[in-house]
């Protein structure tokens, strides 16, 4: 291994830098799109079912056969890799963000109403951060499936370290092997973590201590 590190060090680093660079974008872009359809949802309780649902199939679809889905529409690379993953990253956050605002209390809505605050107001100064503790469970599942499964976009030519996986897989070379699985378990732990301590941050302190 450390002769390996010696030889394919920037290589190494590299690859590391694609892998968060796939997995940021899908996993941001993810974000962008299902809060805010989760938090409709939760004004629009007809349609939630079917959307959650719809976006439950997708989850099912395997991930080799969907990113070879996107080839023919997008072709090969990163944009294709980047849009399956933001696909996959969709059903954890939405469906946390509509169970979280769906579960906070009446009576805070309420409350909200009574200071006279809108419906916007509401979900940014009320709604929302009691739901955090939850919203942020499922964009930290996100985070572990996204990186996990942009391992598979070296299939389609994206980068990042399933490059070295699958090369030591299909040469039967450990070193490769090793240098592609450790680092994305160790982003995978670093990015719970942090997510973790972001979580603590935007949580408010009344919910935090009564925890």
């Amino acid at each position: 291994m450390n002769q390996f590190l010696l030889e394919r060090g920037n290589e190494l680093v590299t690859k590391i830098g694609e892998h968060i660079f796939i997995s940021g974008v899908a996993l941001i872009l993810g974000i962008l799109f299902a809060v805010p359809i989760g938090i409709l949802l939760t004004r629009t309780k007809r349609t939630a079912a079917i959307v959650i649902g719809l976006t439950s199939a997708l989850q099912t679809v395997p991930s080799l056969a969907l990113l070879a889905l996107m080839i023919p529409i997008f072709g090969v690379g990163k944009i294709p890799a980047i849009i399956a993953l933001l696909i996959y990253s969709l059903l954890p956050i939405l469906r946390n963000t509509y169970i979280g605002i769906k579960e906070v209390s009446s009576d805070y809505k309420d409350a909200a109403k009574g200071m006279g605050m809108t419906n916007v107001q509401s979900i940014f100064m009320v709604e929302l951060p009691i739901a955090m503790p939850t919203i942020m469970a499922g964009i930290r599942l996100a985070a572990v499936y996204v990186i996990a499964w942009a391992t598979l976009a070296s299939y389609i030519g994206a980068g990042g370290l399933g490059d070295f996986i699958f090369s030591g897989l299909n040469n039967y070379q450990p070193d490769l092997i090793f240098a592609g699985t450790i680092p994305v378990t160790i982003l995978a732990l670093a990015a719970d973590l942090l997510l973790g301590l972001l979580e603590k941050k935007l949580t408010p302190k009344a919910l935090r201590e009564a925890e």
